[in-house]
């Protein structure tokens, strides 16, 4: 097994200010916009985002929740290990609101299928958008492309990319592990 760094703490940084930068082009003041970020990892970005957005570029106000798809999933039941639900947090109302789903991986698309069906359950939003980390281009089962995305990275099927967040893991890090 090998690892290799794709994002260094320094990168990650530099990346999610980019990120936050194209989102308040996109959204300016936040007042129809929602973010929410996909448990577990999604969740971790999502907040990076939003204390950048508010405390470095001044955005009043923005509402932040956090969605589980656990049960909206597809394989959900189908695999060898019982997948654990995390909780979703969502106490403001999505209708009509444009909605930013926030996760740290894009892989297959099938999260993301998810969570457009999970969302239902909170409303119609005007529009939704995806922001991804790291966009895993030639895995897609589905067709699914971010809006905005930090870094594009072109692994084959048994390479896996592995995020690590300060306030989970001890330290930002993005690596690629071919096992």
């Amino acid at each position: 097994m090998s690892k290799k760094v794709l994002l260094s703490s320094k990168e990650i940084q530099i990346i999610l200010h980019r990120l936050a930068c194209q989102l308040l082009e996109n959204h300016t003041d936040f007042k129809d916009t929602v973010l929410i970020g996909l448990q577990p990892r999604g969740t971790y970005l999502a907040k990076r985002l939003t204390t950048i957005l508010t405390q470095e570029y001044g955005v009043k106000e923005i509402n932040l929740g956090s969605l589980d798809i656990t049960f909206y999933r597809d394989d959900f039941r189908r695999g060898e290990k019982t997948l654990e639900a995390s909780k979703t947090h969502i106490n403001f109302l999505v209708e009509d609101k444009k909605v930013v789903f926030i996760d740290d991986v894009l892989y297959t698309g099938r999260s993301i299928r998810s969570a457009l069906t999970a969302i239902q359950s909170f409303g119609r939003p005007a529009e939704i958008e995806l922001l991804t980390l790291i966009d895993r281009r030639f895995s897609r089962h589905l067709p699914i492309q971010p809006n905005y995305r930090g870094r594009q990275v072109d692994a084959i099927n048994e390479e896996k990319v592995q995020v690590l967040w300060q306030e989970n893991d001890g330290q930002d890090i993005v690596y690629l592990i071919n096992e």
